[in-house]
């Protein structure tokens, strides 16, 4: 049996550090594949990038996206990624961009654990960097716009409180995933 738990929400609302502790207390992790893209696509001077080409950058999240999703798929235990596909619908949604019926296919057919994590923006740690280069404002509006598209696809969300590193690991590990959606 399998289980793959989403966490999801606005950039620099402490996701990766989340999965990180999951990955050090031994189960396995899934890293966020937009930075992962970003920073392959800078070092190469490509062009999917969020401010060159989004709809590239979208295309290029969401086979990353099913690839990720492949790779755990032939183990049994519990997963922890770092976004899903159904982020890559809510990303173009927030860019004003229309979602190609491939993508709301993909989110529709691979499927994650029912219940979602969701980290509400966090002013008090929000940092730009050089692939985050959204502003808290565009933190928010992520948020807002992952809440609506993951509840569309049918998933049940929960907000991750804010606290300790070790405080927010136990707040999913005691809500465990919840039946496949």
């Amino acid at each position: 049996m399998r289980s793959f738990s989403v966490i999801s929400g606005g950039p620099g609302s402490g996701k990766s550090t989340l999965i990180a502790a999951l990955g050090r207390a031994g189960f396995r992790t899934s890293s966020e594949v937009g930075r992962r893209i970003i920073q392959e696509q800078v070092a190469i001077s490509g062009r999917a990038l969020p401010w060159v080409d989004p709809v590239l950058f979208a295309e290029m999240m969401l086979s990353w996206e099913i690839r990720a999703f492949h790779d755990h798929a032939a183990r049994a235990g519990r997963v922890f990624f770092d976004r899903g596909v159904p982020d890559v619908i809510g990303y173009l949604r927030l860019q004003g961009l229309p979602v190609p019926a491939h993508m709301e296919k993909a989110a529709a057919l691979f499927r994650y654990a029912r219940r979602v994590f969701l980290c509400p923006p966090w002013p008090e740690i929000f940092t730009r960097d050089e692939e985050r280069k959204q502003s808290l404002e565009e933190a928010e509006r992520t948020y807002a716009s992952m809440v609506m598209t993951y509840s569309a696809c049918g998933y049940e969300l929960l907000d991750v409180p804010r606290g300790t590193v070790e405080e927010r690991v136990a707040f999913i590990l005691g809500r465990g995933a919840g039946a496949s959606a």
